[in-house]
């Protein structure tokens, strides 16, 4: 089909008088069934049928009772029809939801990307003659005369999503997306009565990203009829050639996608790439130093803080400005918990640790617990070390974490205690947020933990420490102090 204005369009606007009034998921459906053929695959050329977990997605956005959500988010393994669903809900827009001057925003990664969903509903276009007489397809929309809507395949870029009106906004892939693009297109709607903006992808490869924190919302929040979140996912933790867990993964598969596909991509796929794509699962980071979700599991949120004058060790790891210090403690029996984290706030590059405060923590620390030992990092600190040293002896040691042959055998023994279930913690937020900005990094002495890349904000200070910390802490237990050995005289 050639692109630009056609000659002439047809004398009268598609006759929808066979569709339900209510414009819920039924009309939606009844509008593919008579309109839309599937372009491509298994199908091809035949009607456009919802199936049943299609129909649920549906029901989410367009629920039959009560208004629309304004944001949605389908979470799902590649494979499924995504885009052609896509491609079939922005045709309705379009078409038959009766909104007048309708605007429908495919949005992507890039221009490339979002061609793709539009080329999907021009092909839809092309196979039905009644479509083809009513819209105009240009290189860079679709434009329907009769209710003067338009549809636009944008990049993800905030300016260029800036002074729309759209009643439907479809934004593919959401975990390459920006968190400025996302608030882009969610500040744009809400000029309607009715607009939904909503997002289909894959599980992201961080947590650290929008799509985490809109799967996270969704699912503590699900009575929120503002926001909806449908999510298809093999179960945690299931066996990643469990064809069970595939399938209830994959809607899909077993009708337009084949087993033998995903088994194909299974002997070549890394696993945590193959979990994410093909299962849907969130693996925290693609390159995390712990498997994702472990840190969380061995959490024992009942113990608290260690009571006073407990055994313990301490392990420092300090900066002057622009990233953070910690001092965290572990007790002989390997519990870790945080003494105190200070972070340089984003907003203040003048920002500098407070030293005074922190050699009074470090104080207060052995004022309060048995302290066996502190393992300091000297770089930056150490006037305050060779303090802390003349203060409390012998019990300070210095602990250099850049000494890859001494930290990389600690991060292999604190990795095998998480592994393991022989190390637990206090659930402290932060300190589980500098575990999982971990990577790790190969080094002939072993594994280290490291940034993702060089000058991040991500902070890793109290994951280091912890690492310290527990190493000390086994080792004090492996070589308890000697007891004097008393000789009675007669």
């Amino acid at each position: 089909m050639k692109y630009g204005p056609k000659s002439q369009v047809a004398d009268e606007p598609l006759d929808l008088s066979t569709l339900p009034d209510k414009r819920d998921y039924r009309r939606i459906d009844a509008f593919l069934r008579e309109f839309v053929k599937v372009p491509k695959g298994t199908g091809a050329m035949s009607p456009f049928r919802l199936r049943g977990w299609q129909q649920d997605i549906i029901k989410a956005m367009y629920p039959p009772t009560g208004k629309r959500p304004r944001q949605g988010l389908v979470s799902m393994p590649r494979g499924n029809g995504k885009t052609s669903l896509a491609a079939a809900l922005a045709l309705y827009a379009l078409l038959a939801d009766d909104e007048p001057s309708a605007q429908v925003l495919v949005v992507a990664s890039d221009e490339r990307q979002a061609r793709i969903t539009f080329n999907m509903a021009r092909r839809m276009i092309e196979l039905d003659e009644r479509l083809a007489e009513q819209i105009h397809i240009y290189s860079d929309r679709l434009y329907v005369p009769h209710n003067d809507a338009t549809l636009y395949p944008m990049p993800a870029e905030p300016g260029a999503l800036q002074g729309h009106d759209p009643t439907l906004t479809i934004v593919d892939e959401l975990h390459v997306v920006t968190e400025r693009v996302w608030e882009a297109v969610s500040l744009a709607a809400g000029k309607r009565e009715q607009s939904l903006t909503m997002a289909i992808s894959t599980p992201a490869d961080t947590v650290d990203s929008i799509m985490w924190r809109l799967v996270d919302y969704g699912r503590a929040h699900p009575d929120d009829k503002s926001f909806r979140l449908v999510e298809y996912a093999a179960p945690e933790g299931c066996a990643i050639d469990d064809e069970k867990a595939w399938k209830e993964g994959n809607p899909a598969l077993g009708d337009f996608l084949h087993t033998d596909a995903i088994a194909a991509t299974l002997r070549t796929t890394r696993e945590a790439a193959f979990r994410r794509y093909r299962l849907g699962q969130w693996t925290g980071r693609a390159d995390s130093w712990l498997p994702w979700g472990l840190w969380e599991q061995r959490a024992d949120t009942d113990r608290g803080t260690p009571d006073e004058r407990e055994s313990v060790v301490l392990a420092f790891d300090g900066s002057a400005s622009g990233d953070s210090t910690a001092l965290m403690g572990c007790t002989v029996d390997g519990y870790v918990f945080p003494v105190a984290l200070w972070e340089a706030p984003d907003s203040d590059p003048r920002w500098r640790v407070p030293r005074h405060e922190v050699s009074g923590m470090v104080a207060a620390a052995f004022d309060r617990w048995n302290v066996l030992e502190l393992a300091a990092d000297p770089w930056g600190w150490r006037t305050e070390l060779e303090e802390w040293s003349k203060t409390h002896g012998g019990r300070v040691i210095e602990w250099n974490t850049a000494h890859a042959a001494r930290m990389a055998p600690a991060t292999d023994r604190f990795y095998a205690a998480v592994i393991d279930q022989r190390l637990t913690h206090d659930g402290d937020p932060d300190v589980a947020r500098h575990i999982g900005n971990c990577v790790a990094k190969s080094t002939p002495m072993g594994d280290l933990v490291a940034k993702d890349k060089r000058g991040s904000t991500r902070k890793i200070d109290a994951a280091v420490a912890a690492i310290v910390a527990y190493d000390r802490a086994a080792w004090h237990l492996a070589n308890p102090p000697k007891r004097r050995r008393v000789v009675a005289h007669s």
